[in-house]
C-alpha cells in the first residue's frame, strides 16, 4: 500500500473514531485542550455551549416537575439574568428575606434546569437530585428552591420559544419573564463574563469559555464578537433569542422587559413584575423590594457565584465549594451604553450592520433592542 493510501486510511479511521465518540461518548472531547475540544464537539453536531440542554422544557416533560404559577426567568444571556432572578425572589418574599437566609446561592434558590452540571450529565439524570441533594449546610437543596412559604417557584433559562413551550394549552400554567438588552452592551458584558469563569469550570468543559482580554485595541477583532455575531456558535443567544421572544411579547403569560428600562425606572419595573406575578406589595414593601433589587445591594449580597451541587465528576469538581464564576465577579456596574466605549470603531460598525441585517424585517424591534423605552404592540 502506498504512503498516500496509508495516510488516507489513517484519516478515515480517525474520522470514524471521532464520529463514534461524538455520537456515543461526546463528553470525552471535554478532556482535550481548547480549542480542539470545542472544534470536535461542534463538528460532530453538538450545540453550544456544551453544558446547555433544553430537555427539561419539552412539552411532554415540563408538567412532570413544574407547578401551576411557577415562574421561568428566561432572560437573554448577559441581559439582567441575576438581576431578575434576585428581584423576583424579593418580590415573592415581599422583601422579608432580609438576611438572604433563603438565598445561599443563585443556583440553589433559583435553579437553572438548562445547565448540565456534570460532563455526562443530563436532565433525566439530574432531575430527581434537585430534591434529594444535601448541601454543605446539611439541608436538602429543595428547602431553598421549593420552600412551602413561597407563593411560586423560580427557575432560570436562557432559552426562548419554541424550546420553552409558552403556548402549550394543556397542563401546568407557567409564567415567563424575559428580558432583552442593547446588543453591544450584551457583548461588552460577555467579554467580562468569559474572563470571570473559574479555571476549574473551564477544565470541566474543555477550556470553554476561554479566558480572553477585556480590552480591544483599534484594528483588532475579539473572540466574543466572533462567537456572538452570525454565524458564530453563540449567535442564537442574542439574535435568535430576540427574534423568538418578540413574537410572544403580547402573550398573557409573558412579560418581556428591556434592561435599560428596568435600570432607569427600577421602582416602576418592580411594580410591573409584581403585578404580572399577582403579588400585592404595600408602599413600604415596594420601597424595600426596590432597594434590595438595586445593583448596590446586590453587590453586597454576593450570592451569585453559581454552585453546581449536582455535579458527579469526582476529582474534577467539588460540589460543595467549587463555583462557575470567581467570587464577586458576576454583578458588575450594569452600565447602559458601555458597549460603544469598550469596542473599537470597526467592531461597533460590524455589530450595527449585523443588527440591521438580522432585524431589518421589523424596525420597531431593532429600535427597541437598541434603546428600550416602552414595549410597542403588534
Amino acid at each position: 500500500m502506498s504512503l498516500i493510501k496509508k495516510f488516507g486510511v489513517a484519516v478515515l479511521c480517525v474520522a470514524v473514531l471521532v464520529g463514534w465518540i461524538g455520537k456515543f461518548q461526546p463528553s470525552l472531547f471535554m478532556s482535550l485542550p481548547f480549542p480542539m475540544s470545542i472544534i470536535l464537539w461542534m463538528s460532530t453536531g453538538h450545540s453550544m455551549p456544551p453544558y446547555f440542554s433544553a430537555d427539561a422544557w419539552k412539552e411532554d416533560e415540563i408538567d412532570t416537575w413544574m407547578k401551576d404559577g411557577d415562574l421561568v426567568v428566561a432572560t437573554g444571556a448577559k441581559a439582567g439574568t441575576n438581576f431578575m432572578l434576585y428581584c423576583a425572589h424579593q418580590i415573592r418574599t415581599k422583601g422579608k428575606d432580609t438576611n438572604d437566609d433563603l438565598y445561599p446561592d443563585v443556583s440553589v434558590t433559583t435553579p437553572w434546569p438548562d445547565l448540565l452540571q456534570s460532563r455526562k450529565g443530563s436532565w433525566a439524570e439530574q432531575k430527581e437530585r434537585y430534591n434529594t441533594t444535601v448541601l454543605a449546610d446539611g439541608r436538602k437543596m429543595n428547602y431553598y428552591w421549593d420552600n412551602p412559604a413561597y407563593p411560586f417557584r423560580i427557575f432560570k433559562s436562557h432559552f426562548a420559544p419554541p424550546e420553552l413551550p409558552v403556548r402549550k394549552v394543556k397542563g401546568k400554567k407557567i409564567k415567563y419573564l424575559a428580558m432583552s438588552r442593547n446588543g453591544l452592551d450584551v457583548a461588552a458584558s460577555m467579554t467580562s463574563f468569559y474572563s470571570s469563569h473559574t479555571q476549574v469550570f473551564r477544565d470541566l468543559w474543555g477550556g470553554f469559555p476561554p479566558d480572553v482580554s477585556r480590552h480591544v485595541p483599534q484594528g483588532q477583532t475579539h473572540p466574543v464578537i466572533d462567537d456572538l455575531l452570525p454565524p458564530g456558535p453563540l449567535s442564537e443567544l442574542y439574535f435568535g433569542y430576540n427574534k423568538k421572544w418578540w413574537e410572544y411579547r403580547n402573550d398573557p403569560n409573558v412579560l418581556l422587559l428591556h434592561y435599560a428600562d428596568a435600570r432607569k425606572d427600577l421602582k416602576g419595573s418592580v411594580e410591573k413584575i409584581a403585578n404580572f406575578l399577582n403579588v400585592e406589595l404595600t408602599a413600604d414593601e415596594l420601597n424595600i423590594v426596590t432597594e434590595r433589587c438595586g445593583i448596590e445591594h446586590m453587590k453586597k449580597v454576593n450570592r451569585f457565584n453559581y454552585l453546581m451541587p449536582l455535579n458527579t465528576d469526582k476529582g474534577l469538581w467539588d460540589p460543595n465549594k467549587d463555583t462557575i464564576v470567581k467570587d464577586n465577579e458576576l454583578v458588575n456596574q450594569g452600565l447602559i451604553g458601555k458597549g460603544k466605549t469598550v469596542f473599537n470603531d470597526e467592531i461597533v460598525k460590524r455589530w450595527m450592520e449585523a443588527e440591521e441585517k438580522e432585524f431589518s424585517y421589523d424596525p420597531a424591534l431593532l429600535r427597541w433592542l437598541r434603546e428600550g423605552s416602552g414595549m410597542p404592540s403588534n
